[in-house]
């Protein structure tokens, strides 16, 4: 293999995008990236401004400086650091063509605005000019602007003249690269760029016009196609036509690096009907012998919940732990609140203890939930209070989640159970009451109104006075949105999780029972127990009442299917990709 990088071989179009080149010790040529932009909604009005570099009163006013950041090709995993760290900085976010609005929503500071400057009113595509013009009215009111371009901005021919608009306007500004999809995808597809016998790697992207399929044609070089299928099409024709063999592999793949991400491996003979059907989404195929490796290498569309749609019924403060645990193993998780927060009907009995808390009057505080965290913390906000009121109070903390969330105030616990992570499992490893060791015999638990006795009832047996505190209400959410009460019912998720008798009760009484395609999943037998009495068949129940226990179950469950799909000879379909007629009954 080559290890010196010939010139480029630039052919680019007015409205295409160039690549950056690959660094994987083979020869590269360089051609053109990014796909057609798909319709979006307008650029809502930028930050008022009145003339550059002037205020109103005629005083020269700071200009605001623009970042021009790299959001990769789809998985938001692949941001990098600097990306996270100047999102979260931003006052202005002005988004390219792809959706990131997600990105935004994870990583932005409250109150960011976000612009999109991808299309027009009318809904047409702007040109580079307008685009250009909208990062630097935004860079005009002199806050800090994060222009966040899909892929890596250096291969956003575009690039170029926002550059040269914020020079000319006096804007400062940054690159902050990003990950290509020229190498992604491919990775992510399983498909290596570069073999022993590879000497060039091409990129190209058609774009509708003419290409030289000559210098692509040999053998021995991997060529990247980007656009759409129409594009792909195009290829195929001009590749058979230079001489490239029909027999050479090919893989296709859309949507890539995300969990919708779909791969066709075939041959370029028959590649030109395939790519024909491919709707107008962006498109990658490879070209070459690298594509036979994709068998050992494929990784990402092989995970056990690849393409999964897993319905969480909790809060998103509940569920965070769970749906990052489920990207984890390929799957998208959609947060469903079933129940909703609320203050204590009377809140004397919760100021009474937090009072006796600050004057010595507990030896032990017990949080059995992040919910629980928050109230006293909402009260201790009340009185003015913060963390150093917990000096000399042991604390003890149900998990690692509600663990966490004491942290993050400034408390770490005493006591957190390693074993089960449940208010039973908590029970377990609590000391009984010494009187020599504990000068206070009491214990604060501040609760949810629905706790059950029991608890209260083993402290009590240990030695210990109990006062359990009711510090917050929960009660049943709202109904989901229309389309998702109908996606459950009709099968459009995959699966469910359940993490308490409760999640079950809510769900089925504010969207009904999930389709029998569904498979249910339960964090332990209560859970299951009222999936039943509720009429569904449980699939998955965890081996140990914790969400990673849950999750895991699952993915093993997802695992058992694809071997099954695998050894019969059959596709791999997801759970709602094989709906069945009859609803689920208890067994």
């Amino acid at each position: 293999m080559s290890t010196t990088t010939n010139s480029p071989v630039l052919e680019t179009a007015e409205t295409a995008q160039a690549p950056d080149a690959l660094t994987a010790g083979a020869e590269v040529a360089v051609l053109t990236e990014h796909a057609p932009a798909r319709p979006r909604r307008s650029a809502p009005a930028a930050p008022a401004g009145s003339a550059e570099g002037a205020s109103p009163s005629g005083a020269t006013r700071r200009l605001g400086h623009v970042s021009f950041v790299g959001a990769g090709p789809g998985d938001p995993g692949l941001l990098t650091l600097r990306a996270v760290e100047l999102l979260g900085a931003a006052d202005v976010v002005v988004l390219d063509a792809g959706s990131r609005e997600d990105v935004v929503a994870r990583h932005g500071r409250p109150g960011v605005q976000v612009l999109d400057a991808a299309f027009a009113e009318d809904g047409e595509p702007t040109t580079r000019a307008a685009r250009a013009r909208v990062v630097v009215k935004a860079a005009k009111s002199g806050g800090r602007v994060v222009r966040l371009m899909d892929g890596d901005p250096s291969t956003f021919s575009g690039l170029v003249e926002e550059i040269a608009a914020c020079r000319k306007a006096g804007v400062g500004f940054d690159v902050v690269p990003g990950v290509s999809a020229v190498s992604a995808v491919p990775a992510y597809a399983g498909v290596p760029m570069t073999t022993a016998s590879t000497t060039s790697v091409n990129v190209v992207h058609p774009a509708g016009r003419s290409v030289d399929w000559s210098r692509h044609a040999g053998s021995d070089t991997t060529v990247v196609v980007l656009g759409t299928g129409d594009d792909i099409a195009a290829a195929a024709v001009g590749l058979l036509a230079a001489g490239r063999s029909a027999s050479t592999p090919v893989a296709l793949t859309s949507q890539g690096t995300t969990t919708t991400q779909s791969t066709t491996t075939t041959t370029l003979g028959e590649l030109e009907p395939i790519a024909t059907a491919i709707d107008g989404s962006p498109t990658t195929a490879v070209v070459g012998d690298v594509v036979s490796l994709r068998e050992q290498a494929s990784w990402y569309e092989t995970k056990p919940l690849f393409g999964w749609r897993v319905l969480v019924p909790r809060t998103k403060e509940q569920a965070g732990g769970t749906t990052a645990l489920l990207a984890e193993h390929g799957a998208t998780a959609e947060v469903v609140p079933t129940i909703s927060v609320e203050p204590p009907r009377t809140p004397q009995q919760m100021e009474k203890a937090v009072k006796g808390l600050v004057t010595g009057r507990y030896e032990w505080i017990g949080f059995t939930s992040v919910n629980a965290v928050k109230a006293v913390r909402e009260k201790f906000s009340e009185y003015g209070l913060d963390a150093r009121a917990f000096s000399g109070l042991k604390v003890a903390a149900v998990g690692g989640v509600t663990a966490d969330a004491l942290r993050e105030w400034g408390i770490e616990p005493d006591l957190v159970p390693e074993g089960e992570q449940s208010a039973t499992g908590l029970l377990a490893v609590w000391p009984p009451y010494d009187e020599v060791l504990d000068p206070i015999d009491r214990v604060f638990l501040p609760r949810a109104d629905i706790a059950t006795d029991p608890v209260v009832a083993a402290h009590q047996e240990n030695g210990w006075v109990v006062d359990h505190v009711t510090a917050y209400r929960t009660v049943r959410a709202a109904p989901p949105a229309a389309p998702v009460r109908e996606a459950i019912k009709t099968g459009a998720f995959d699966a469910v999780v359940f993490t308490s008798s409760s999640t079950v009760r809510n769900l089925v009484g504010i969207a009904g029972k999930p389709h029998p395609s569904t498979v249910v999943a339960c964090i332990g037998p209560a859970t299951a127990r009222t999936a039943e009495e509720h009429g569904l068949r449980v699939d998955v129940l965890a081996a140990e009442p914790n969400a990673a226990s849950l999750v895991e179950a699952l993915a093993a469950y997802g695992e058992g299917l694809r071997t099954e799909a695998a050894e019969a000879g059959e596709p791999v379909l997801r759970p709602s990709q094989r709906k069945t007629s009859a609803r689920r009954r208890a067994r």
